[in-house]
């Protein structure tokens, strides 16, 4: 299975050389998307051996990550693991995702932080357990860590859903889309490192857009 790596960024310059080398290490083609940053993340990441796509203003998340799928699409990769790019991911956990990955048939594999808890703050705790019962429950399959970026997907799914987000919300969407379409999503337990990341969801404007999100899926689902 062609599997490649691929991080978004914003302004991600102090952690994310040493990411791109610990996955190289591992083989793997690493493709970062940045999403404009102003810093010198671009440059140390094509020092690092990456290979960069670079969004000329900030568009979202959701969309780097669009835009990432469908370059490894074009590029023949069979499947995608996407991480976030400020270190919290450990790379040590990359196999996992292959491992499982090649012994089932799961569409999607999402990584699950929420076995282990220690160090996340207490409100990202709570959050993250009320949003993975509300995806699960629009999904109808359980999904224990939907808010985790950490995650594998393969391009079947890239080629049967169509994504329309382009903010946070799009990692809920490609879960909701992909049950939808009959596509199994497994997880598998991951570690994260806590090291003081500032979390760049704006509290107001990202929550109501997250939740006109929700209302939409979970109407759109009556319909289906």
């Amino acid at each position: 299975m062609r599997t490649c790596v691929i991080i978004p960024t914003y302004n991600e310059s102090k952690a994310i050389a040493g990411l791109i080398e610990q996955i190289l290490k591992l083989g793997l083609k690493t493709i970062i998307i940045d999403d404009g940053s102003n810093d010198d993340t671009i440059k140390i990441a094509l020092d690092a051996g990456a290979e960069v796509l670079h969004n000329p203003s900030n568009i979202g998340k959701g969309a780097s990550l669009i835009k990432g799928y469908a370059f490894a699409l074009s590029r023949g990769f069979d499947a995608v693991i996407s991480m976030d790019g400020d270190g919290q991911h450990s790379t040590e956990d990359i196999k996992l995702f292959i491992q499982k990955a090649e012994s089932s048939n799961y569409g999607i594999i999402v990584g699950n932080r929420m076995a282990k808890t220690q160090g996340m703050p207490v409100m990202r705790i709570v959050v993250n357990r009320f949003m993975s019962w509300v995806i699960s429950m629009i999904a109808g399959q359980n999904i224990p860590d939907t808010q985790c970026g950490f995650r594998m997907v393969k391009k079947e799914v890239f080629q049967a859903v169509d994504l329309s987000t382009s903010k946070y919300e799009t990692e809920s969407e490609i879960l909701i889309k992909a049950s939808r379409r009959g596509f199994k999503i497994g997880s598998v337990q991951v570690k994260t490192i806590y090291s003081g990341q500032k979390s760049r969801i704006n509290p107001f404007v990202d929550s109501l857009r997250f939740l006109r999100f929700i209302v939409v899926e979970f109407t759109r689902g009556f319909k289906t």
